[in-house]
């Protein structure tokens, strides 16, 4: 049976979808919150080091880049950039120098970006402020290295759900 017939099954079968969809939502609404969230602290990072040369969402785009050399559109492939105007937030970045790009030796239209030593210091910020998280999560947030290897594993299989409602279109 493909996922497609499972898809209908489901849909034709109300046992438990109640229960499920008020979690599903409550889920999908965590989930945005929290994005938006991480970029509030990370902003909240930079401003308390007097930082306002980039936005959260660059620095965190720096900080998804770090060791990588990388197409712009592999940023959203590879799930470091989450918004709709990438090219923009790129473009702006190596004019202000956090990034460096090289055209493609392969492929002319290509251009290959990098982090450039302004980036660097970026990237590092976002890697100390991880680091504190790290360190303090367990204590002060009450979250286990347990619950977190649940919770990673419910969202690989959400995203899994996502990306098969995308690709088969279920």
């Amino acid at each position: 049976m493909n996922n497609a017939n499972v898809a209908r099954i489901v849909e034709q079968k109300p046992d438990g979808a109640p229960a499920v969809r008020g979690l599903y939502l409550e889920s999908l609404a965590l989930v945005e919150r929290l994005h938006r969230r991480l970029l509030d602290v990370i902003k909240d990072e930079f401003d308390r080091r007097g930082r306002a040369d980039v936005n959260s969402v660059q620095a965190l785009l720096l900080y998804n880049i770090g060791d990588n050399d990388v197409t712009a559109s592999e940023l959203r492939t590879r799930g470091y950039y989450l918004g709709s105007n990438v090219s923009y937030n790129v473009k702006k970045l190596v004019e202000l120098g956090y990034l460096s790009h090289q055209r493609s030796r392969v492929d002319r239209r290509s251009v290959r970006i990098r982090l450039a030593p302004k980036g660097k210091e970026v990237h590092a910020i976002v890697a100390e402020l991880y680091e504190k998280h790290v360190r303090t999560v367990e204590q002060i947030g009450g979250i286990s290295a347990g619950e977190f290897e649940t919770l990673n594993q419910a969202l690989i299989r959400l995203d899994r759900f996502w990306t098969d409602q995308i690709r088969y279109r279920l």
